[in-house]
């Protein structure tokens, strides 16, 4: 399983009711019901709000291979360690999780142990999904089940020895592992505390924007500072740094923007998280859309070191009037004169924390590969970057990233050549 991707309709009648709903969506799972509708089933009930939980949670993102049957398991999940494959987790008897109990999916998401007693890898978000409470566990295990049945075998694993053994789990799980249901802060809000739980348990979003080590782990005091996603060669920013994703400085709205629709007025995702959004962000209720941005806004801020300046008087004077023409040739339709572009529909360059984090990989990768934000509910027709790397060579990149990564008193550093042709024979084109 995986991150993200939800949408929700929020129902008022009269104020009573809308007070009451917004109560209600607080609640971790809650799926209304319309007026005038007669109430579900307690099993369907609980089978929709397992949907929504998986939905929360990404699962599909991760168990269902390109052009496969849903669930059902077979995506390569590329590691520095060599692949994974997910599996199978449909309700088949013989491939599948057909013979599991509640119990047994319950010990898999809060323990990290399969049904058979198997340590399971860290790729699954086991270390995120162990705040998951039983209640939700049992509703996302109730949806599965309800799921139709795929007889497929899971494929073998590919890891480099000594990664296959399964048994140096256990040092790992006693560095990196702490077991336990999430417990609210009661020091903050329901809301707060709502986007918490989503945020570290089903949304998992620490794996991705936390630095792992050698071993594949993360220390808990770098939760959230950024680092590089192995094997996408993609850079996950900082949501502590307001100089990297940072979101102290944003409106509640532009987050919820971001997180639900793919465009804000602010940035626009792309990469792994545009895949996030498309699976499992845009399909969650405001109220928790909200609750995470409330959550995330309120990271601990890890800004120790001063603003940065301009690099600009860094950079040869060649560079710049070569990525200045570029630029002007290439980019300035969508993005401007100016570098401010036409938010929400073409992002901003200029004040763009993305464009001017320390790490040029992303701004690079665009430049390369271009890409779409995703097509979601609330942004149905996306609008999208194209691939320049059949036009302008190693030098052209580099010279285009560096000049919007200084200009207009942008405050990133020069890219090299050299750092364009590492990402170009990394990235299929």
């Amino acid at each position: 399983m995986r991150k993200g991707t939800r949408n929700f309709f929020v129902i008022a009648i009269v104020t009573v009711l809308a007070i009451a709903g917004v109560i209600a969506f607080l609640m971790p799972g809650y799926l209304p019901v319309a007026p005038g509708v007669a109430a579900a089933d307690p099993t369907t009930q609980t089978i929709n709000k397992g949907e929504y939980l998986a939905r929360a949670g990404d699962c599909v993102a991760c168990h269902s291979a390109p052009g496969g049957k849903q669930f059902a398991g077979g995506r390569p999940m590329p590691t520095p360690f060599g692949n994974l494959y997910a599996p199978n987790i449909t309700p088949d008897d013989e491939t599948g999780i057909g013979q599991w109990t509640a119990d047994d999916f319950y010990r898999m998401m809060h323990k990290g142990v399969s049904r058979d007693g198997t340590l399971l890898y860290p790729a699954m978000p086991f270390a995120a999904y162990t705040k998951v409470t039983r209640e939700d566990s049992d509703a996302i295990y109730a949806y599965l089940m309800s799921v139709p049945p795929v007889n497929q075998k899971n494929r073998p694993h590919e890891l480099r020895f000594p990664f296959n053994q399964r048994d140096l789990l256990i040092g790992w799980r006693t560095l990196y592992f702490k077991e336990g249901e999430y417990v609210a802060d009661t020091t903050k809000s329901t809301q707060w505390n709502r986007g918490a739980y989503l945020v570290e348990g089903l949304g998992h979003c620490a794996m991705c924007h936390t630095a792992i080590n050698r071993l594949g782990g993360s220390k808990t005091s770098q939760e959230f500072e950024g680092g590089m996603i192995p094997n996408q060669n993609w850079y996950a920013p900082s949501l502590t740094s307001n100089r990297e994703a940072g979101l102290g400085n944003w409106s509640i709205k532009d987050i919820t923007d971001l997180l639900q629709a793919g465009v804000s007025h602010r940035a626009t995702v792309y990469g792994p998280m545009a895949e996030v959004v498309y699976n499992s962000l845009q399909y969650l209720n405001d109220a928790d859309v909200e609750a995470m941005a409330v959550y995330l806004k309120d990271l601990p801020k890890r800004d120790s070191e001063a603003p940065p300046t301009s690099s600009a008087r860094l950079v040869s004077p060649n560079v710049m009037e070569l990525g200045r023409k570029i630029y002007a040739k290439q980019c300035f339709m969508c993005h401007g004169d100016e570098g401010k572009g036409y938010p929400p529909s073409y992002p901003p360059i200029a004040g763009n924390q993305s464009i001017t984090m320390s790490s040029p990989v992303n701004s690079i990768r665009m430049v390369l590969n271009g890409g779409y934000a995703p097509g979601t509910k609330k942004n149905p027709k996306p609008h999208g970057m194209p691939p320049f790397s059949h036009i302008l060579d190693d030098e052209e990149v580099a010279a285009v990233v560096t000049y919007i990564r200084v200009a207009w008193e942008n405050s990133g550093t020069p890219v090299t050549p050299a750092q364009v042709s590492t990402l170009r024979t990394l990235i299929p084109e």
